[in-house]
C-alpha cells in the first residue's frame, strides 16, 4: 500500500513538473520578442530586411525602443519608400532605436544615451513617464534574454551626419 502511494505521488509530481514546463514561456531574445508582439510586425519585418534581426539575437545586452505599427504608419510615405530602397539608411534608422546595455525604466535617467547608430538619443523620465526623443514609452520593460524592449509611439529619425 505504501509503495503504491509513493508511486502515485511520484507520478503526480512528474505530471506537475511537465505541465509547469509546458505553460512556462520559453526565454526569448529581443528579435524573438519583437516577432511575437503583434503590434511590432512592421518593425520585425524591417529588422530582418536591414540585417539587424540576427544582431539582436546576439548576447547583448541591448535596449530596444520599438516603434509600433501605428508609429510606422505615421512616417511619410516618401520616407518609407526611401528606407525600403536604401538598406544602409534603413539600418541607420533602426540602429538609432538600440542602446547598448540593458536599461529598464527604473535605470533610465534624464540625459543622452549613445545608440548603436552612433548618435545620442535624449532620454527623459518623470515618475513612471518615460520618453526617448519625442516618443513616449507606451509599454516598458518587456524582458528578453539579451536585454529589454520598450514599445514607443513614434519612429526615431537620427540627426543628419
Amino acid at each position: 500500500m505504501l509503495k503504491r502511494t509513493v508511486l502515485q505521488l511520484s507520478a503526480a509530481v512528474a505530471l506537475l513538473a511537465l505541465s509547469a514546463c509546458a505553460t512556462a514561456p520559453a526565454p526569448t531574445t529581443i528579435t524573438d520578442t519583437v516577432a511575437r508582439t503583434p503590434q511590432l510586425s512592421t518593425l520585425s519585418r524591417l529588422l530582418a530586411q536591414a540585417g539587424l534581426a540576427e544582431a539582436l539575437q546576439g548576447a547583448g545586452p541591448f535596449t530596444l525602443f520599438a516603434p509600433t505599427d501605428e508609429a510606422f504608419k505615421a512616417v511619410p510615405a516618401a520616407t518609407m519608400t526611401q528606407l525600403a530602397n536604401d538598406k544602409t539608411m534603413l539600418r541607420s534608422v533602426l540602429s538609432y532605436h538600440v542602446v547598448p546595455g540593458k536599461l529598464t525604466s527604473a535605470d533610465i535617467k534624464n540625459g543622452p544615451a549613445k545608440t548603436l547608430q552612433g548618435a545620442n538619443v535624449q532620454l527623459s523620465k518623470s515618475g513612471t513617464f518615460v520618453t526617448v526623443e519625442d516618443a513616449v514609452v507606451q509599454t516598458a520593460d518587456i524582458q528578453a534574454t539579451n536585454g529589454v524592449v520598450h514599445i514607443i509611439d513614434r519612429v526615431l529619425i537620427p540627426p543628419k551626419q
